[in-house]
């Protein structure tokens, strides 16, 4: 049995990013409908005990990296308890939180002490009133002081993810372009991604990042390459001469990062998913309690991986080569 997770065309994955829920306490635009969202029964839920088996056995093959998503992972009673047992695992070196923020203030202390290593916050805009508009609920007050929560527990770097949104919020990129340069951030833009949806709401408001570059130059800000951002996966990431901060480039559509695709995802209800984008998802359910399952569909999932995407392609209204998945964001894991 062979210990590493090589796909057919030879990327090797140490990554796998974990949903724990695929409940949120916001109901952002791009992510999930605002009324009549029909959320998972907890009884479907993978438990913290078959999360860890999981994980076991995906460490055991090389997984290293590991990233805790929902819907919002922090709405998950006793998650602290669950970085913990992660953490403790032979082989894992790094474990990240995505989250909103809203919780985080009161969790970022035991998150630290069990083992997090790091948290990416969305954060989509810096307008109280906007928030409101594409959460739909919350509080943009909440998500600041769960990001003065992270600084305070040491969390570093701290990653705010900004989802462009053409018509809504492209407004704002100078701001948070000063954010980065005044703050010790990395904020992240990333393009609006059709998951689950691919209605002309998507490609109305669809914003390729080469307007962030534009911008940066119109700003007068002096850019160039940044080395490695510890867990930075696909960004591109800049730095602003004199600035304290950083930002990155998410561009799964206008410049996509298949050819260096590392992750695997475990949905909320136990399915392995190889790409997030298309419908192909492997149940762990049945392989719980035998190592040897387990390893052998997470192989599996190694020889069903497509070698892209193809979301440029949908965009562009052309074909493509295998069937998109109708499971939203925050029912696949952010």
């Amino acid at each position: 049995m062979r210990l590493v997770l090589t796909d057919r065309f030879g990327r090797v994955h140490d990554y796998l990013r974990i949903s724990v829920t695929d409940r949120c306490n916001l109901r952002c635009l791009y992510c999930m409908p605002e009324e009549g969202v029909q959320f998972m029964e907890s009884s479907e839920l993978l438990s913290y005990d078959q999360i860890v088996e999981v994980v076991q056995a995906a460490a055991a093959m090389g997984i290293r990296k590991l990233r805790i998503t929902g819907g919002e992972p922090l709405v998950r009673p006793g998650l602290p308890g669950l970085i913990e047992r992660l953490s403790a695992i032979e082989g894992i070196e790094d474990i990240a939180l995505t989250t909103n923020g809203i919780l985080l203030a009161k969790q970022a202390d035991a998150l630290k002490k069990a083992g997090l290593s790091r948290v990416n916050i969305s954060l989509d805009t810096l307008d109280a009133a906007r928030f409101r508009f594409i959460a739909r609920r919350g509080d943009l007050r909440k998500v600041m002081e769960g990001i003065e929560a992270a600084f305070a527990a040491g969390f570093s770097p701290i990653k705010l993810n900004c989802v462009l949104l053409k018509g809504v919020n492209e407004d704002e990129i100078a701001d948070f372009l000063k954010l980065a340069y005044e703050q010790p951030l990395h904020v992240r833009f990333i393009e609006y991604m059709p998951i689950g949806h691919e209605d002309e709401g998507w490609r109305s408001h669809y914003l390729p990042l080469s307007r962030v570059l534009d911008i940066a130059g119109e700003q007068g800000y002096r850019i160039k390459r940044r080395e490695l951002v510890k867990g930075n996966g696909p960004s591109d990431d800049w730095q602003m001469e004199g600035g304290t901060g950083s930002f990155g480039l998410i561009h799964p559509i206008s410049d996509h990062f298949c050819a260096s695709c590392n992750r695997l995802r475990l949905t909320a209800d136990g399915s392995i998913k190889p790409c997030l984008y298309w419908v192909d998802e492997l149940n762990v359910k049945p392989a719980l309690g035998d190592e040897e399952a387990l390893r052998a569909l997470l192989l599996r999932a190694m020889d069903v991986k497509p070698v892209s995407h193809e979301m440029a392609a949908k965009l562009a209204g052309q074909a493509v080569s295998h069937q998109p998945t109708d499971r939203r964001m925050s029912q696949i894991g952010g």
